[in-house]
């Protein structure tokens, strides 16, 4: 199993508001967040990261939240000061940081700018006020217009906008506004997401009224897809749209390409590789507690390595997200498990019609398997035992090699 790239993310936790639909580890403090403490927390966690980095570089930095731009430019600066200080960079590192629009929430985007991040990313949601005040947001829809504005007059060429669809009463026509707004203000990508409804928020509590049901949430997808194709931007993963390869996501990229990432921060997760296996490790949720735990240097509790089986699921949760597929070559990279073990399910998939094959021992899904993403991933669940049928397909396919 190969050493894979090796990420860093970053959790700044506090919001002005907790959206309804919002399921993030998040809490609403405002200006009473003790962001000093919190700061010198992350500073502390980062000696304890970068330790465990030893020589790895890092090829993506992700300030995530929460809201990030609550925080001043002068704090940004004071933290990516402090990876620079404790890690190797790749010369083209990506350092991203997330911001709501707004006068409260959106900060100072050529403070962060010059503070080192090099990718915004604006969370608007959406370009219709009724729908913004539906899902709870502060912003209006010129302050996404002056958010974006102010990022590129700041020097960002990489800068996401971040809209959701299937929204309560929303038909294909508003949606495709939403879009088109977004489209007119020329980012380099556009992250498009089906709203959900995840346990622990008000709206799996109390869900809205109106909202689209599944084949009016596929007609909005598709309408979406064609007209995003046609504006210029490519897909490459479920909801990622950028206009050339350079403006993809590189920190997200590694984490669908299963690679491995550091993370300080309350409820922050890491992934890690080594030649006993790949673990995965997970900070304490709570703010406080995690500031506690951090200032007492209590260390993370030691945690299992992940067997066969979770290694094959998490790896096809991930890249069965990504447009373009994967090869057999990565997965046994990435896992250090000989590709004939994943060979049944995958040969299951195809007979589905969720899975093709385009060239020997490369796999994507098919369009039926990315309409159907959830069912196609659970067929890679860990199973007391493959079917016999499955099994057979395997051996047909080893025989004819």
């Amino acid at each position: 199993m190969e050493v894979p790239p090796l990420s860093l993310y970053v959790h700044l936790p506090w919001c002005v508001r907790k959206c309804p639909y919002c399921d993030f580890n998040s809490h609403t403090a405002g200006n009473a967040a003790p962001r000093a403490r919190y700061i010198a927390a992350l500073l502390a966690d980062l000696d304890r990261a970068a330790a465990v980095a030893g020589e790895r570089p890092l090829v993506s930095v992700f300030l995530g939240g929460g809201t990030p731009s609550l925080f001043p430019a002068e704090e940004i600066a004071q933290l990516i000061d402090g990876v620079h200080q404790r890690f190797t960079l790749e010369e083209d590192v990506e350092i991203t940081m997330e911001a709501n629009p707004g006068t409260v929430e959106c900060g100072d985007p050529a403070g962060y700018r010059q503070a080192g991040v090099n990718r915004l990313s604006i969370g608007a949601q959406s370009f219709d006020p009724d729908a913004l005040q539906e899902l709870g947001r502060i912003h209006s829809v010129d302050d996404i217009s002056r958010a974006v504005d102010e990022a590129q007059a700041a020097g960002f060429a990489s800068i996401n906008i971040d809209i959701m669809y299937g929204l309560p009463g929303q038909e294909v026509a508003a949606a495709i506004a939403d879009l088109q707004a977004a489209s007119e203000l020329r980012p380099a990508h556009i992250s498009w997401y089906q709203l959900t409804l995840e346990p622990n928020t008000v709206f799996h509590a109390r869900p809205p009224a109106n909202l689209p049901d599944n084949d009016l949430a596929f007609d909005i997808q598709t309408a979406g897809q064609a007209f995003l194709r046609e504006q210029g931007f490519f897909q490459y993963e479920t909801s990622a749209y950028a206009t050339e390869a350079e403006r993809r996501c590189a920190h997200n990229l590694n984490y669908w390409s299963f690679g491995d990432y550091l993370a300080v921060g309350a409820g922050a997760h890491a992934k890690l590789s080594d030649a006993s296996g790949v673990r995965r490790y997970a900070k304490p949720a709570n703010p406080l507690t995690y500031m506690e735990s951090v200032e007492r240097q209590q260390a993370a509790p030691d945690t299992p390595a992940l067997s066969s089986a979770d290694l094959v699921f998490e790896f096809m949760l991930n890249v069965l997200r990504l447009t373009d597929g994967f090869d057999l070559e990565l997965f046994e990279r990435r896992t250090g498990l000989a590709a004939q073990s994943l060979l049944p399910r995958l040969l299951n998939c195809r007979e589905k019609g969720l899975l093709e094959e385009p060239r020997r021992g490369f796999w994507r899904a098919t369009e039926l398997g990315q309409r159907f993403l959830n069912d196609l991933q659970a067929e890679f669940l860990p199973l007391p035992r493959l079917s016999l049928y499955a099994q057979d397909l395997a051996d047909a396919y080893i025989s004819s090699s």
